[in-house]
């Protein structure tokens, strides 16, 4: 069955957020005198949603008695300098584009919590993505499949004309737990090394956004 869907992480794949991510993160540890993060460490703790990335940049991370209290200023920070240094990746907005003209049906899921996948995706991407789910209550979060199906019950699509486009090793397993084909982009956060060593060998890999035209038109699901 022909692809007519594609579903999007988010960070990494649509959007660079690594700076912004990196300097919300500095800036609540550096107000509770916490060491600062490098960009490359922060480029290996995202993946899994922000509580995980504030659990592996605090010392101790949840043991420490003041974690809630630095993870609470992260998110109250972020929220509001989440588009400071943030932008779509080269030729992003152009497949976006493409597709939509093709007639592709698009949604993007993320570990990123709701409210910022809400208005990340309203600031860049909402002329041609109407779905965008985040992290809440009562939803487990990637790798499993609940953010996926739940972005295939709002579409109204069926799972067989749908394929996956993530970059980390937390999107190969989540294409894998939806049981989803999967395309890892290498422009993202990590390198196909690091995917092929997560189990990502056998997935489509890119380093254009624009190749994902070509895939979707050879692709037979």
């Amino acid at each position: 069955m022909k692809c007519n869907t594609v579903i999007f992480d988010l960070d990494g794949t649509l959007l660079n957020t690594l700076e912004d991510l990196m300097d919300s993160v500095n800036y609540a540890l550096s107000r509770y005198e916490m060491p600062l993060r490098t960009l490359e460490e922060i480029r290996h703790f995202v993946g899994n949603g922000v509580e995980r990335l504030m659990e592996l940049a605090v010392p101790r991370g949840k043991e420490n008695p003041l974690f809630q209290e630095v993870f609470a200023c992260f998110k109250e920070y972020y929220l509001i300098h989440c588009n400071d240094k943030t932008g779509p990746y080269p030729h992003i907005m152009e497949l976006l584009e493409a597709l939509s003209d093709r007639g592709y049906n698009m949604a993007i899921v993320s570990n990123k919590y709701m409210n910022a996948v809400k208005e990340l995706n309203e600031l860049y991407f909402s002329k041609f993505i109407s779905v965008a789910i985040g992290e809440s209550a009562g939803i487990r979060k990637k790798p499993a499949p609940d953010t996926v199906e739940a972005a295939i019950r709002e579409l109204g699509v069926n799972k067989n004309t749908c394929i996956y486009v993530g970059d980390s090793e937390v999107d190969h397993m989540t294409a894998v737990n939806s049981g989803l084909r999967c395309i890892s982009c290498l422009w993202g956060f990590r390198t196909k090394e690091e995917l092929i060593a997560a189990g990502a060998g056998n997935n489509i890999f890119v380093t254009d956004p624009m190749q994902i035209l070509d895939v979707l038109q050879e692709e037979e699901l």
